[in-house]
């Protein structure tokens, strides 16, 4: 059995997976909020005490983990958790012959070859180049951003950290956009703005002057309700906020394409595009995604555009990791 985990800011998933019929299925999943817990083991033992009686006397035998923030030398110092995962130490401490740690859109990208059709939702056919580069971007607690590149055999993915690198304005609009962000910090990234945080910055750079209940809350709790009244239009600063992070999130994702040549497809994963399924079809990020100079205008629309809507995507690309790590 393999044990795997995608380890957010906000939420982590761990699960026990078995093979069936020559693919991975999970035994017991569940989701826990990261901070309740002071540090990785103790998130882990939880996890498997609860486990137990549904593994019986089958041996978990390795794991995987995507954890948000850079792996080096399988040891990653969560972006937004006060925690360090050791894979070595966590390898030892569970009794475990192989532990893999991935950056968290790392995992996602090793998941797409065992996605099924319904899992996949296309918004831009184009043509694929059999082999071509593929782009990987997701916007969630956080921005992490990838690139799959062809090896003869299988794509090898190459994690990034583009989510911290800096927000580029598209438009005149975005360009008052970061002298209202400037204001408040030093370093205006992609991350705060695509990714649940985002929402609430939107709002107030359109108008401080409307709030909403879920303000007064931490963190990125205003993102529910401003997407919520934003799809249903019950208030015309969240219809606006929405449609600027969705313009600015196919900006982004139309740069990461030209950057990486990303002639086998751009995937756009995390948690937010699959709950605003509906505004990320509508057209405003494919516009925005294909808005270029006029000479790369049809590069653009030759590239497929899918959305990834299983939200298990990291945690079903560390198990395969794991399974591939053991030699299986």
């Amino acid at each position: 059995m393999i044990l795997a985990g995608d380890i957010g800011g906000t939420k982590s998933n761990l699960a026990v997976f078995e093979e069936r019929d020559g693919r991975l299925a999970p035994v017991v999943q569940q989701r826990y909020t990261s901070h309740e817990y002071p540090g990785f083991a103790e998130m882990i033992t939880a996890f498997l005490k609860q486990a137990e009686p549904r593994c019986g006397k089958k041996r978990i035998v390795c794991a995987g983990f995507g954890v948000a923030g850079p792996v080096v030398e399988n040891r990653v110092h969560a972006t937004n958790l006060p925690w360090i995962v050791d894979g070595r130490e966590t390898q030892k401490a569970f009794g475990l012959e192989h532990v893999v740690l991935l950056n968290d859109l790392e995992a996602t990208g090793h998941s797409l070859a065992h996605l099924r059709g319904d899992e996949l939702c296309v918004l831009n056919k184009g043509i694929p180049q059999p082999g071509g580069t593929r782009a990987l971007l997701a916007a969630g607690t956080g921005h992490g951003q990838a690139l799959l590149v062809w090896n003869g055999k299988g794509y090898r993915v190459a994690p990034s950290e583009g989510g911290h690198s800096d927000f580029a304005p598209h438009t005149e609009q975005q360009i008052e956009l970061l002298r209202f962000m400037r204001k408040r910090t030093a370093h205006v990234t992609w991350e705060l703005i695509l990714s649940g945080r985002g929402f609430r910055t939107l709002h107030e750079f359109l108008d401080d002057s409307v709030k909403h209940d879920s303000f007064d809350e931490p963190g990125d709790a205003a993102a529910p309700e401003i997407t919520r009244r934003g799809l249903d239009g019950s208030c015309p600063v969240c219809v606006a906020a929405l449609d600027l992070w969705t313009a600015i999130y196919g900006a982004e994702a139309g740069n990461l394409a030209l950057k990486v040549l990303a002639l086998g497809g751009v995937y756009v994963a995390g948690g937010i595009a699959a709950k605003i399924l509906e505004k990320i079809k509508d057209g405003t990020f494919l516009k925005n995604f294909c808005d270029r100079e006029e000479k790369f205008e049809e590069l653009m629309r030759n590239m497929p555009v899918t959305v990834v809507l299983n939200e298990d995507a990291p945690l079903l690309g560390a198990a395969y990791q794991a399974r591939e790590a053991l030699g299986a």
